[in-house]
């Protein structure tokens, strides 16, 4: 039977500027999946861009072979999939735009 697990790696949380979310050990799972939600966004067309970043030891961190992605407040909730990561898994991102703010929760589900 397979495991899964669901971590809310950023609660109601303000983003602007460059951010980078809670690092997460994951090396038992074999797939992941991130998941943003949006909650509130000082405009409508708040976007953020966001990148998987990997790490054999949750200290220093490397891209994952994956393009950016950038997001719209308008979208309520998004997600993708990850996988073949090794041991850690933490989200690098920016928020477009000098006085653009956005609340969001991240989650990150993983599965054996």
């Amino acid at each position: 039977m397979r495991q899964s697990h669901a971590a809310v790696l950023e609660r109601y949380t303000v983003l602007s500027g460059e951010f980078t979310t809670e690092p997460y050990e994951v090396g038992w799972a074999g797939e992941a999946r991130w998941f943003i939600r949006f909650l509130e966004a000082t405009s409508p067309r708040t976007r953020i861009t966001v990148r998987t970043q990997i790490s054999p030891d949750g200290l220093t961190w490397c891209d994952w072979e994956n393009e950016p992605r950038t997001l719209e407040a308008g979208e309520e909730l998004v997600s993708w999939p990850v996988s073949e990561f090794g041991q850690w898994l933490r989200l690098k991102g920016t928020v477009e735009g000098d006085q653009e703010t956005t609340k969001v929760m991240i989650y990150l589900i993983c599965k054996s």
